[in-house]
């Protein structure tokens, strides 16, 4: 009799445990964790970084050129330091973004500026860094990444990817619209267009060109080109393919420079 009561204890006793860990979250020998499984998105989104520069985007500092200012990313894992210098006049504006804050200095005496220009110049130098190093910002939290089709276009093969971004993290420009042609062989995105919302809105594509590895990075400049506002972006290689799309414009970035040499 005893021998059964202290069976039954037992018995309860575990039964108690399971219950318990089971509600404060721990893990027990029934409990099987899964990791949810990479979408065909993300998989060929983490290919294209890999291609591009993989892990040496996480420590990368490099310097460029872009449109009259001198720009430099130095990147930490998460941490970076983005950076604008430029003369205007008789002014050398210096604008420096981290992930805490947005600072302006003129002819080296720091700025006090309005919640609302902190965040447009700030804006500003994260979309030309942005730019310079896709697809590398293309991981961050808040991009949705949806796969879209296979297509062709000039007689290459490539995948669709359309990217949005969540509100939170996405900038002012969260529900602007992004889609990316990645070269289902070099695994490199040869072509990107995006449509956005202010100013009237309008619709872009870009098509890549020079592009070169320095130190195992990919960069690349963009002939920029225009299309009817409310233009589908899947209907926009054809029209390219068509010569029907409006040269606006090249994004050069020049006189690349690592900065840790």
């Amino acid at each position: 009799m005893k021998k059964t009561l202290l069976l039954l204890a037992i018995s309860v006793t575990v039964l108690i445990s399971c219950k318990n860990n089971k509600e404060e979250g721990t893990t027990t020998e029934d409990q099987i964790t899964t990791e949810k499984p990479l979408s065909k998105a993300d998989s060929i989104v983490n290919t294209a970084i890999e291609a591009h520069g993989g892990k040496l985007f996480e420590t990368a500092d490099f310097s460029f050129d872009f449109r009259g200012k001198k720009y430099r990313f130095k990147n930490d894992g998460s941490n970076y330091e983005y950076s604008a210098q430029g003369q205007k006049g008789d002014s050398l504006i210096m604008d420096v973004m981290t992930a805490d804050k947005f600072e302006r200095s003129i002819n080296n005496k720091l700025q006090t500026l309005s919640k609302e220009d902190a965040a447009k110049y700030g804006e500003s130098l994260n979309s030309v860094i942005y730019f310079a190093t896709l697809p590398y910002k293309l991981q961050d939290a808040s991009v949705h990444k949806k796969y879209i089709e296979e297509t062709t276009i000039k007689g290459k093969k490539y995948d669709v990817i359309e990217v949005t971004f969540g509100q939170d993290g996405g900038g002012k420009d969260f529900d602007d619209q992004y889609q990316y042609w990645i070269n289902k062989d070099s695994h490199k995105i040869d072509y990107l267009a995006y449509n956005y919302q202010v100013n009237e809105g309008g619709v872009r594509f870009r098509a890549a060109f020079n592009t070169r590895v320095i130190d195992g990075v990919t960069f690349q400049d963009y002939v920029n080109y225009e299309a009817p506002v409310k233009t589908a972006l899947k209907d926009l290689p054809a029209l390219y393919e068509q010569g029907k799309l409006k040269e606006l414009s090249k994004i050069l970035t020049e006189n690349v420079v690592n900065k840790h040499k």
